[in-house]
């Protein structure tokens, strides 16, 4: 859960250095949890609870057989909940201690999220060309998220352009490559921990939300050359291309 630049250049970002100096006791407990989730809000990103994962490859939710465990919001209103308050976000990190949160999409920032190795590589050519990359997460499910400003909120809705790129959570299996998320879509937000494994997988920061959004043209290019690089066949067999295969 470090808000350090991936741990690469040993730059501590201005949330770890915070939490490790003047961690607040009621965040002692929950290893920073809090701390990072307000942190997240005081940058703007609305936060909703979502689901956890259960033993196994279970999920909170009683969902029998859900497809997307541990990743989903617990409320179906997701959109109208998700909110920066303080107040209401302490209420949610200490009433649900194990729950998850999502990150609304579309509202304040868009996500562009591209496979790992993709988006590593993309963000050391970044920031060696001196461009201001915002937030930043991995998540151990093989994905990097870039926060960006969103394009999503238009004064005047014929301003409104839609991108092949665009995600949605029911639409994730046809965007291998890269998705963005955008109205209607969510993420999960650092620190975040995922089904599988030894319980160790989680989402957490590379670059922490004390960094401003960026314009998201600003990083796309970057990306896309990033992810026709990488581009192959997941063990799925699905083409992981930067754009989505028109069938």
């Amino acid at each position: 859960m470090s808000a350090t630049f991936g741990g690469r250049s040993g730059r501590e970002g201005k949330i770890s250095q915070w939490l490790r100096g003047r961690r607040p006791k009621e965040t002692s407990a929950d290893d920073g949890r809090e701390a990072l989730l307000l942190a997240a809000a005081g940058a703007k990103l609305p936060l909703a609870p979502a689901a956890h994962p259960a033993p196994g490859y279970g999920c909170s939710c009683d969902r029998v057989g859900c497809p997307t465990p541990g990743r989903h919001p617990v409320s179906f209103a997701w959109q109208t909940q998700s909110t920066t308050d303080r107040a209401q976000i302490e209420r949610w990190a200490r009433n649900q201690p194990e729950a998850n949160f999502i990150t609304a999409t579309g509202m304040v920032h868009d996500v562009l999220d591209v496979p790992l190795a993709a988006g590593r590589e993309a963000l050391e050519r970044l920031l060696a060309s001196g461009v201001e990359v915002g937030p930043v997460a991995e998540s151990d499910d093989g994905r990097m998220l870039f926060f960006t400003l969103t394009r999503g909120t238009p004064e005047d809705e014929d301003e409104w352009w839609p991108c092949e790129l665009d995600c949605h959570p029911e639409t994730m299996d046809e965007h291998p490559g890269m998705r963005w998320h955008c109205r209607g879509s969510y993420v999960l937000v650092p620190p975040a921990r995922l089904p599988g494994g030894d319980g160790d997988r989680q989402v957490r920061w590379v670059r922490g939300p004390e960094h401003p959004l960026p314009e998201p043209l600003t990083l796309l290019e970057s990306l896309t050359d990033a992810c026709a690089r990488h581009a192959g066949t997941d063990e799925a067999g699905h083409s992981t291309g930067a754009w989505p295969l028109r069938h």
